[in-house]
């Protein structure tokens, strides 16, 4: 089994559109879009979720207020400021970081420490197969911690089913959860866009991968907009030993394609031929066989 994860070290280089379009052309695969603060990929998949599992993370404090004698404690010892006078008595609001500081030095033990649910993780089908997904509410954290457990969900279903491969929309950034979503990673696909600043961005997310030794797999989007700079990322995936598997032009049809929530590789534009040849080269990498040391 191998796991392919597309990142970019920005968001908005278009790689949930070429996510989309190799979940199309994949055989035998666990789609899993590990993007849970903002995921999108679901938007073109239309996924119909079968199994629906509340994300459990962290704790928040909560006051009893029929037990609180109001001696303020909680607000002297409270470092994140999240303990605020309220009706006469101490409210702990949304800046609570859950240290349990309070939870335990209250003379009452009139506060709390429930468990927060932080979001929903998700399966379902799609029109291209199996999709493993989740969604935080705004402003929740450990991002990182769900990213994991997807991964370990996907992993189980497609060792159940008897699958090959398991390709992830990973994370932007160079984040927790981008390094959450690289473990264990045979290839990171990373989208690159032709400016200095989308050079920079890929040379922090390549670092990384060099960090774990993951190979690193370059697809240029947008290649026509800055000749320079393509021949630059090129220059720096050669002196780096990465492989620059293809580059695409900038194409309104991307556009017109994920208005009507289809991969572009569902539609006659000439990219996608070019996208199909590119995933072929993505898949022999992929199962290369990984050199040690």
């Amino acid at each position: 089994m191998r796991e392919i994860v597309v990142i970019s070290g920005k968001g908005g280089t278009g790689k949930t559109t070429v996510c989309a379009s190799f979940a199309h052309l994949a055989e035998s695969k666990v789609i899993c879009d590990l993007d849970v603060d903002a995921p999108d990929l679901h938007i073109l998949l239309q996924p119909e979720v079968k199994e629906r599992t509340p994300f459990i993370s962290g704790h928040s404090a909560r006051i009893r207020h029929e037990d609180c004698i109001r001696c303020g404690q909680c607000a002297d010892l409270c470092r994140f400021e999240a303990v605020r006078p309220h009706d006469g008595g101490f409210l702990i609001d949304d800046h609570c970081e859950g240290c349990g500081v309070c939870v335990k030095l209250c003379p009452q033990q009139a506060i709390d420490f429930p468990d927060n649910h932080c979001g929903d993780w998700y399966v379902s089908d799609s029109r291209f197969g199996l999709m493993v997904h989740a969604q935080l509410f705004p402003g929740q954290e450990n991002s990182g911690r769900l990213v994991s457990l997807l991964k370990a969900q996907a992993r189980e279903r497609a060792r159940a089913l008897g699958l090959e491969t398991i390709l992830c929309d990973g994370s932007p950034g160079v984040g927790c959860p981008v390094i959450s979503s690289l473990s264990g990673a045979s290839l990171a696909v990373a989208v690159v866009e032709p400016t200095p600043s989308g050079r920079h961005d890929f040379e922090r997310v390549a670092a990384l991968c060099d960090h774990f030794r993951i190979p690193v797999a370059v697809l240029i989007n947008k290649a026509d907009l800055n000749h320079e700079e393509v021949q630059a990322i090129t220059r720096l995936a050669d002196d780096k030993g990465y492989t620059v598997v293809g580059a695409l032009p900038f194409d309104p049809a991307v556009t017109g394609a994920m208005i009507r929530r289809k991969a572009l590789t569902e539609t006659d534009s000439p990219l996608a031929s070019t996208l199909s040849a590119i995933w072929g080269r993505i898949r022999e990498l992929a199962y290369a066989p990984r050199k040690r040391g």
